[in-house]
């Protein structure tokens, strides 16, 4: 019963849920620390792997954070949020994915025990802000320069780093050196600075061999096979041209009919036919090109010509490889064969037709200053490579990252726990409640020590005592060397080192995102009037045969 002159007010629709005030946050906070949680135990060179089994029963194992975040089907909103910051820092910075939701994860936790203190969320808000600040300006006065022409073992070690926590072990040095050689190759110099595009890097997968025998291929690999059989199969100090057009009598845009009241006129437009393709492969040949890619198609009759000049083509060739073929060689795309001239060729000291497993492939080696490299990757089986392909992508990433920055910090864990005792000494400026926000952002931070220790089975109580005391002298690069049994060591002298970028965008999209996921205190999910049809409709309605409970 309504009291009199009492309407209900309805503003939901009927079967909405609505979560508010406490209880959001509350839920918001588990589901996001639950994730965190999940992929907590695949940091650092002792980390685990996970294996991810989809519904069609494909297999994934991996320890990327991005990857398995990406991979798993989440569906709380705010966890779905974490995963994104894990996809923000994946396409800035290439790695620290896994940092980064541990430090949200750990936020977001401290951040609850303060709600329940009932500290207001926008308090704690604006202390993580500040803390958060605070790190980003003490992250750049620590940094170290470097210069990327010099300094090729540093960036080594940066790569090996990267690689410590990926499974490529055996091969690790190697991949540390392919990683190195085709960012320098392909970096772009102006003024100083270096410009680096990884599309211009391209990575291939071949199951057979051992990762130890993958290789860098100072060019372009392109998955086709030579067009005609007596075609060279190879060829040295190849000029190449690079051909947008089709080497075949154009065809009308129209259908149209030619009649033909003589056998000897029929003759006579076969041979002009002919003489048209003839025509352009003379023009090839006149280029002085022993190699032609096109990126259209090629005549059976022009493959026969060239295949009598002792010309290697390639057709139909992605326009991404064209582009690739362009930058490696040196050559320019041609649109038209009447423009083509001998200085539009690319070189390359040897172009050949190599088998990979069952596939052909066209690989164009030997390129004067290969702007476009290839790396091939060799495993046992695919999920090997796989996961040998993610490792490689994110050691490319790290040296594009100092490459392009020249600066780096110290890794395991040093960096975290000196930024953690600081923000606590600079919690002391604040004299109201923001004051333990700005702790909690401390304490947070320290998360990565911990979950690194952990993760090699160390007692993680142990190790930060020793780590703060070490960093209480002002011993910036003390960390972890989990080599050694968790021993406290310069980094710098250690080789563990890591790209500036990574750990300034881990802190700023761990903050950012723990901010936004505290800020909600009212959650309203709204439920589809009608339930979804199963696919392909209603089944077995012939004799009612598909729908179970009816009476």
């Amino acid at each position: 019963m309504m009291g009199q002159g009492q309407i209900p007010v309805i503003i939901l629709k009927e079967g909405t849920e609505r979560s508010k005030g406490r209880d959001a946050q509350r839920n918001n906070i588990m589901a996001a620390t639950i994730v965190a949680d999940t992929i907590k135990s695949t940091l650092g060179p002792k980390g685990m792997d996970k294996m991810l089994v989809d519904s069609l029963g494909d297999i994934l194992i991996s320890n990327d954070g991005a990857t398995l975040l990406d991979e798993i089907d989440v569906q709380h909103p705010a966890a779905k949020m974490i995963v994104q910051i894990a996809k923000a820092q994946d396409v800035e910075t290439g790695d620290g994915t896994t940092s980064a939701v541990v430090v949200a994860g750990e936020l977001l936790r401290l951040g609850g025990e303060l709600l329940d203190k009932k500290i207001h969320a926008s308090l704690i808000v604006e202390g993580y802000k500040a803390a958060s600040q605070k790190a980003q300006e003490l992250i750049d006065k620590y940094a170290k320069k470097l210069n990327p022409i010099e300094d090729e073992k540093l960036l080594l070690q940066i790569a090996g780093t990267a690689l410590n926590s990926k499974a490529v072990h055996g091969a690790k040095e190697l991949i540390e050196k392919i990683a190195v050689d085709s960012i320098k190759k392909v970096a772009d110099e102006d003024n100083g600075n270096f410009k680096v595009d990884l599309d211009n890097i391209k990575i291939l997968q071949k199951t057979g061999k051992n990762l130890v025998q993958s290789e860098l291929v100072e060019g372009v690999i392109v998955d086709k096979e030579v067009v005609h059989t007596a075609m060279p199969k190879r060829v040295k100090d190849a000029k190449i041209l690079l051909l947008n057009y089709n080497v075949e009598v154009q065809k009308g845009e129209w259908d149209r009919e030619i009649r033909i009241n003589d056998p000897l006129e029929m003759k006579s437009f076969l041979d002009n036919e002919e003489q048209i393709i003839r025509d352009m492969v003379d023009q090839i040949v006149a280029t002085g090109a022993t190699v032609v890619v096109a990126q259209k198609g090629i005549d059976d009759m022009a493959q026969y010509f060239m295949a009598k000049n002792d010309i290697l083509a390639l057709r139909r060739v992605k326009k991404s490889d064209m582009e690739k073929l362009a930058r490696a060689t040196g050559g320019k795309i041609v649109t038209h064969l009447k423009d083509a001239k001998a200085e539009d060729l690319g070189y390359a000291g040897m172009v050949e037709e190599v088998k990979i497993g069952d596939d052909d492939h066209v690989f164009v080696r030997e390129c004067k200053s290969p702007k476009s490299v290839s790396i091939v990757l060799y495993g046992a089986t695919k999920y090997v490579t796989d996961e040998a392909e993610r490792a490689t992508h994110d050691a490319l990433c790290v040296v594009r990252n100092v490459v392009e920055d020249k600066t780096y910090l110290p890794g395991g864990g040093a960096i975290y726990t000196e930024l953690s005792l600081r923000l606590e000494e600079f919690a002391d400026e604040f004299k109201d409640k923001r004051q333990l926000a700005v702790k909690a952002f401390a304490e947070a931070l320290l998360a990565i020590p911990t979950t690194l220790a952990e993760n090699a089975g160390i007692d993680p109580l142990d190790i930060l005592n020793e780590l703060r005391s070490a960093h209480a002298e002002e011993n910036v690069a003390q960390g972890l060397n989990l080599f050694k049994n968790g021993k406290i060591v310069d980094m710098f002298k250690a080789g563990i080192i890591e790209p500036h970028r990574v750990v300034s965008q881990a802190i700023k999209s761990a903050s950012e995102s723990s901010i936004m996921i505290m800020r909600i205190d009212d959650v309203i999910v709204s439920k589809s009037e009608k339930p979804a049809m199963p696919p392909g409709g209603m089944g077995g309605m012939g004799g009612m045969g598909g729908m179970p409970g009816m009476m």
